[in-house]
């Protein structure tokens, strides 16, 4: 039996009604995979936001899409300057899922996160921007010319595509007039790829843009102009939607790209302390090697890969045994861009120049392995990898030596706003963590790519991946801990060790933990040249859930926060937990044996479940199987195999379970009640309209008009709640399906365990 604490005091019968009526289309969607096993369980997903965003300082109504929603009450940001309330309706009652959202005048402009709190705890999040712009919503198919809709240029308009079409838009411009058109989708969590085409007032193109750039288009004459834009695949829905905006600039004027989301492997760009002071602008022409711009170390530039095929050659002297770093970002400040550098020594002049490789560098490698596959097979679905640069310059010879910097896939791309940040700089040693909530590797036809919100069920642990990108040689250990957590979640974090690139971070919510939501500080900290030095960790999710889809490619991105959640409703289906909270202490190369505790709060398929340890100092420990029947077992660890040192030390225990999960079983007994309720209503309906009719046949002529009339209304009244009825039956027939048991595979996650290993007598 799957244990849930009542809902009902939470939210209003009313919005109960609204979350029964989805749960009827989440079966008709799910029937067909009820005979397969599901992976991971249910968590809250927003997935729309209508509108995408607003203009600051202004209020806009916002209506949101989303699975594992039902019973959303709160709709929150990731700044506190954008706040919302729910809509209400005429009568004072709130509207599911819409809200009333105001953008403080001082609001930064921007991207940040949109959030719903749930009954399974705070939903993954979907981007909210915020502009200067005035904007408009797209309220009516326009997918014709005759149906275009006009735009004011310098307008923001919030759509969503059609499938299998175009929308249109007409605007007017005067002869000369710069007018640069630009589509937020992809960087703005959208799946739509899209074209974007400028077109005379008869719809015939002028300009067209297919690789997610902008359209520059200067008005040749006064008049109405069109702006098409489609999928590139025509491809169309609800999760195609974008935010298209017709800005007016002046010539020569560089106007910035709407805001995107961030790449995961930007989390390592900049280094700390990055400023513009020294900052040097790269000087063309410097393609040819007589060309080459003249530098000194160390060095700050920006640049641009402009135009098509560029090549940018920069010479400085330096000296033999010197050791410089060098670090290209490009791909890390969301640009499609994959640079690569050579420096060679340069020795004779003219004919007789004689030029020696020094170091090639291209992109910056993945701190762990990552999936073959793009999705969670034999690693993880995130690249924390980049086409960016990062490596050591060793001089080997004195002299004069030069450094080529091109994109490797220039030749196809002429944009002057492929910029890129060079910095050659002496050792400044440092790291840069990101994390995700850890997948599972599955390699029997399992493709899931799931957004996974730290939305924690009572006595769950959540762990979260977090990988390193070291900088310029740091080697040493990071110690991960994560603050500001809501009552009731702690975090206990297995810190990444010298020279190695993965750790875990450990997110517990106690059984009794109640409902509630914080935004988390999550850091690492490590000892560099004898000082501490703490570090953010960025979080890192999919921007859609992927759950099994062939066709679709994972898109990972980082989030602005790190929110986590507890959703006070229901409780991990088990809990493996050491037998007592203590440090468990032992000698090195002897037997430590820790008995632990499991919980189980429902049924599952397969009587065992095998576990791993995570952990440095016992992580090659070998697997084991523990009962599921029984509520005790233990885990042995021969420290003198795992040639475990003197010290203390967090562990935890993890393996996959099939739980067989029951989705909201409380929800039965709310549609029962409301069943009841509506029975009653009808009754009384039935009895009203009945001696109504009966009243028709007793009344006077003068009176026989007046009495139809009621009698009718008391019909209708009836019709209409044996309706409601009718709705109601419904309702709970899909509360009692969906809470149907269901076999769901998932990651579970030990409590930390924490061990102290002393040293051996000396004999």
């Amino acid at each position: 039996m799957n244990h849930l604490v009542s809902f009902e005091t939470r939210v209003t019968i009313k919005r109960c009604v609204f979350a029964l009526v989805g749960c009827c289309l989440t079966l008709m969607l799910m029937s067909s995979e009820t005979c397969g096993q599901a992976v991971c369980l249910p968590a809250p997903r927003l997935l729309t936001t209508t509108p995408m965003g607003g203009q600051v300082g202004s209020t806009v109504e916002v209506t949101i899409t989303g699975d594992n929603i039902e019973d959303a009450d709160l709709l929150s940001f990731s700044h506190p300057g954008i706040t919302a309330t729910p809509k209400l309706d005429d009568s004072g009652e709130p509207i599911a899922n819409e809200y009333v959202v105001t953008i403080a005048e001082d609001c930064p402009l921007g991207l940040h996160e949109a959030r719903v709190m749930t009954r399974l705890g705070l939903s993954t999040s979907r981007v909210f921007t915020v502009g200067e712009l005035p904007e408009v919503t797209q309220l009516s198919p326009n997918t014709t010319l005759e149906t275009a809709m006009p735009l004011q240029v310098d307008t923001v308009c919030n759509a969503k595509m059609s499938n299998q079409a175009v929308d249109y838009y007409t605007f007017q411009a005067e002869e000369g007039q710069r007018i640069i058109v630009d589509c937020a989708a992809k960087g703005g969590d959208s799946k739509l790829n899209a074209v974007l085409i400028v077109a005379d007032a008869e719809g015939n193109d002028l300009v067209v843009e297919r690789r997610g750039g902008a359209v520059d288009f200067t008005v040749p004459e006064a008049g109405t102009y069109v702006v098409k834009v489609h999928d590139l695949t025509f491809k169309g829905g609800p999760d195609y939607f974008y935010r298209l905006v017709l800005q007016t600039a002046a010539e020569g004027e560089m106007v910035p790209r709407l805001p995107s989301t961030s790449l995961v492997s930007s989390f390592s760009w900049p280094p700390p302390g990055l400023t513009d002071e020294t900052l040097i602008p790269e000087v063309e022409p410097n393609n040819l090697q007589a060309e080459s711009q003249q530098i000194t170390l160390p060095c700050d530039i920006s640049g641009s890969f402009f135009p098509a095929a560029d090549v940018d050659t920069f010479e400085f002297t330096a000296k033999k045994g010197e050791v410089w770093w060098i670090e290209v970002a490009s791909e890390r400040l969301g640009l499609p861009t994959d640079p690569s550098i050579v420096v060679q020594h340069v020795s004779g002049d003219g004919e007789e120049e004689k030029l020696t490789d020094v170091v090639e560098l291209s992109d910056i490698g993945s701190p762990v392995k990552v999936s073959s596959n793009g999705y969670s097979y034999d690693g993880p679905p995130y690249n924390a990898g980049s086409t960016d640069s990062l490596g050591k310059l060793e001089i080997a010879e004195d002299g004069v030596h030069r450094l080529q910097l091109l994109d490797l896939f220039g030749g196809t791309r002429n944009d002057p706003r492929n910029v890129y940040r060079l910095i050659i700089r002496k050792a400044a040693p440092d790291f840069a963590l990101v994390g995700w909530a850890l997948h599972m590797n599955l390699r029997n036809g399992d493709r899931n790519a799931l957004s996974k919100p730290i939305a924690l069920r009572g006595g769950a642990t959540i762990p979260l991946e977090v990988v390193v990108v070291r900088r310029d040689g740091f080697d040493g250990e990071i110690e991960l801990s994560m603050d500001n957590l809501p009552a009731g979640v702690t975090a206990t974090g297995l810190k990444i060790p010298a020279g190695q690139s993965k750790g875990i971070m450990l997110v517990t919510a106690a059984e009794d933990a109640p409902r509630g939501f914080t935004s988390a500080t999550f850091i690492g900290q490590a000892m560099i040249d004898g000082e501490t030095v703490t570090r953010p960790c960025r979080l890192a999710s999919m921007a859609w859930p992927v759950p099994d889809a062939w066709g679709e490619i994972p898109s990972p991105r980082l989030l602005a926060d790190v929110p986590v959640s507890v959703c006070g409703t229901e409780f991990s289906p088990l809990t493996i937990a050491p037998a007592e909270d203590k440090v468990w202490e032992v000698t090195a190369g002897e037997k430590l044996t820790i008995p632990l505790k499991l919980i189980k709060r429902c049924d599952f398929s397969g009587a065992n479940i095998k576990l791993s340890t995570y952990g440095t100092g016992f992580d090659g420990a070998s697997a084991f199987e523990v009962s599921l029947n029984e509520e005790m077992a233990e885990v042995v660890y021969d420290l003198e195999k795992l040639k475990t040192a003197p010290g203390e030390y967090k562990a935890a225990v993890y393996g996959y379970a099939v739980a067989k999960y029951r989705d909201n079983p409380d929800a039965i007994a709310v549609a029962e009640v409301l069943l009841a309720r509506s029975q009653d209503e009808a009754k009384i309906a039935a009895d009203e309209a009945a001696a109504l009719a009966e009243a028709v046949t007793t009344a006077t002529d003068e009176l026989k008009a007046e009495a139809e009339a009621a009698a009718a209304q008391a019909a209708e009244r009836q019709k209409a709640a044996e309706a409601a009825v009718a709705a109601a039956e419904k309702q709970v027939q899909a509360a009692t399906a969906r809470a149907q048991p269901k076999d769901i595979v998932d990651i579970i996650v030990s409590t930390p365990i924490t061990v102290r290993v002393n040293p051996a007598e000396e004999q």
